[in-house]
This record gives structure tokens, sequence and C-alpha cells, in this order.
């Protein structure tokens, strides 16, 4: 078996808040619908630990889990401004420096990703 990622095993305090804040708000979602760990599972394809896993904030759940989850219980499109660039008020200025340092050394804007 692998080694346990570092930052699976110590996240951040504002990554782990954040996934336990959002495996709290799929337990609240899940429950106003009446779902059980157990239905709700059965709709995305996994056991229904892996439901409660993501209701825990459990950091190695996988992403796809939570998108299903979010997909299951029709909330997908609130993950639409989601890291959105045109939200990015950090990317769009770091951004900016990058295009105004390439114009001032002669070279046009940049198509690259």
């Amino acid at each position: 078996m692998p080694p346990r990622s570092k930052f699976i095993s110590a996240p951040p305090s504002a990554v782990q808040e954040a996934i336990k804040r959002l495996g709290n708000n799929l337990r609240t979602a899940r429950l106003r619908r009446n779902l059980s760990h157990t239905e709700l599972a059965t709709k995305l394809g996994v056991d229904r630990h892996v439901i409660a896993d993501a209701e825990n904030g459990k950091l190695s759940t996988s992403a796809g889990v939570y998108l299903g989850m979010l997909w299951a219980m029709n909330l997908l499109p609130s993950l639409a401004d989601v890291a959105n660039p045109k939200n990015d008020e950090e990317g769009l200025a770091l951004s900016g420096l990058d295009e105004r340092e390439r114009a001032r050394q002669g070279g046009g804007p940049s198509n690259a990703f």
C-alpha cells in the first residue's frame, strides 16, 4: 500500500473546515429529501459507507462522490461559480501583471493556458 499523503493525514485547517462544511451541507440536503444513505448510494452506485464518509468530511473521498451527491440531489448547478475564471480576482490581477510585463518586454499577450 502506498504511503498516505501528508495532505490527507494533516490538511490545512481551512481545507478541513471546508470539507466538513460541505459534508454537513450534503447531509442536510439528503435528510431534507428524506433519503437514506443506502438510497443515495444506490443512485450513485457506491457503498452506503462512501456516502457517510463524504458527509463526515473524509478528505480521501473522491471529488466524484461529492459531485455525484450534488447531482443526485439536483444541487450541481450551484457549482457554476466555483473557481469561475471570471470571478478569480487574484488570478485576474496576476494575469494582468503578466500581460503588462510581457508588453514591457516587447512581447504580445500569450495564448498559453
